[in-house]
C-alpha cells in the first residue's frame, strides 16, 4: 500500500499559509524597492531565475526531482508560463507605480473574474448567490479604481496607468487559474511549480532589448533575495495544501492587506486611503461569499455521495 503525502493537520497547513502571504507580501515590497532602477521584465527574470535552485532543491529532498522536470504536455506549461509571465510582469510594473496596498487590495479581485471565466471558459454553473457575489466584487473594484482614474492626480503621477496594469494582472491570473484546473489533470503540482519558474525566466529574457540595466551590488542583492523568497513562498503555500483543505485555507490570503499595510507604512511611508479600503472590503466581502458558497456545494456533494445520490 501507498503512503499518503497529505495528512489532516489544520494548524500546520494554516500556519505554512501565513508564513507563504507573509513572504510574498515581503517578495512584493522587495520589488517595489527596486522599481525606480529595474525595469519589469528584468525584476521578472530574477524573481524566476532565483526561484529554480529553492525549487529543485526542494524536489530532490522530497525525491521528486525526476517527477518534477517530467510533463506530458509541454506546451501546456508553455502556455502557463505566457500567462502567469504576463500577470507578474504586469504586477511588477503597477508596483512601482501604486502603494503596496493599494497593489494588494485590487488583487483580491482574482477570484472574481475566476468565477466568471469558469462559467464562460469551463461551462461551471453559476447561481443567484454567486451571481450576487461577482456583482458585489466588481463594484468594490469600481470604487478602488474610481480615484485613480476619475481624477486628474491619477493620470499625471501615472497611478492610472499603474491601477490598470495591475487589473489587468488579475484578470490574466484568474486565467492561470483557469489554466492550472486542467492542468492538475494530468501534471502534478512539481511539474507545474517548477516548469513554471523555468518558462518565466527564459520569457522574461525576450524584454532584454527594452531597456534591462546593470543593477548595483546592493540591488542586485535585494532582487536575489526576492527570488529566493519567492521560491520558499511556493513551497510553503504547496505545502499547506497537503496538511489543510483549500476551503479552510483560502480565507487567510486576505492576510496579505495586513502584512501589505505594515510593510507599505515601514517601508515606503504608505497608508491606504479609506476609499481603498473600502473598496478592498467590498471585494473581500464578496469572495468570503463565494468561499462559502464553494465549501456548502462541497458537503452537499460529499453527502450526496455518501448516500449514493447522483452529483449536484
Amino acid at each position: 500500500m501507498v503512503k499518503s503525502l497529505t495528512s489532516h493537520r489544520p494548524g500546520l497547513g494554516i500556519a505554512l499559509k501565513l508564513s507563504a502571504i507573509f513572504l510574498f507580501t515581503g517578495m512584493s515590497a522587495i520589488i517595489k524597492a527596486t522599481s525606480d532602477s529595474v525595469p519589469p521584465g528584468e525584476a521578472v527574470f530574477f524573481r524566476s531565475f532565483f526561484a529554480i535552485p529553492v525549487i529543485v532543491a526542494w524536489l530532490a529532498w522530497r525525491r521528486e526531482l525526476s517527477q518534477g522536470l517530467r510533463t506530458r504536455y509541454p506546451m501546456m506549461h508553455v502556455r502557463r508560463g505566457l500567462l502567469g509571465t504576463t500577470a507578474m510582469g504586469l504586477t511588477f510594473a503597477g508596483l512601482g507605480l501604486l502603494p503596496l496596498p493599494e497593489v494588494t487590495a485590487i488583487g483580491f479581485a482574482t477570484p472574481i473574474f475566476t468565477l466568471i471565466l469558469a462559467a464562460l471558459i469551463l461551462g461551471e454553473t453559476v447561481r443567484i448567490v454567486r451571481i450576487s457575489a461577482v456583482l458585489a466584487g466588481l463594484a468594490g473594484v469600481l470604487v478602488m479604481l474610481w480615484p485613480r482614474l476619475g481624477g486628474a492626480s491619477g493620470l499625471e503621477s501615472g497611478a492610472a496607468l499603474g491601477a490598470l496594469m495591475v487589473l489587468g494582472a488579475t484578470m490574466v491570473r484568474a486565467m492561470v487559474q483557469i489554466h492550472i484546473r486542467k492542468m492538475v489533470e494530468s501534471e502534478p503540482t512539481s511539474a507545474i511549480v517548477f516548469w513554471f519558474s523555468a518558462t518565466a525566466a527564459s520569457l522574461s529574457l525576450l524584454t532584454a532589448p527594452f531597456g534591462w540595466v546593470m543593477p548595483d551590488m546592493r540591488t542586485a542583492g535585494l532582487l536575489i533575495l526576492a527570488g529566493l523568497i519567492g521560491g520558499v513562498a511556493q513551497i510553503l503555500v504547496t505545502s499547506s495544501f497537503r496538511f489543510a483543505p483549500a476551503s479552510l485555507l483560502a480565507p487567510y490570503d486576505y492576510s496579505s492587506m495586513l502584512f501589505a499595510i505594515v510593510l507599505g507604512y515601514a517601508l515606503f511611508g504608505d497608508l491606504p486611503t479609506l476609499v481603498m479600503l473600502s473598496g478592498a472590503a467590498l471585494v473581500i466581502a464578496s469572495n468570503a461569499v463565494v468561499i462559502w458558497r464553494e465549501r456548502q456545494l462541497g458537503l452537499r456533494r460529499e453527502r450526496a455521495r455518501a448516500a449514493g445520490l447522483p452529483r449536484l
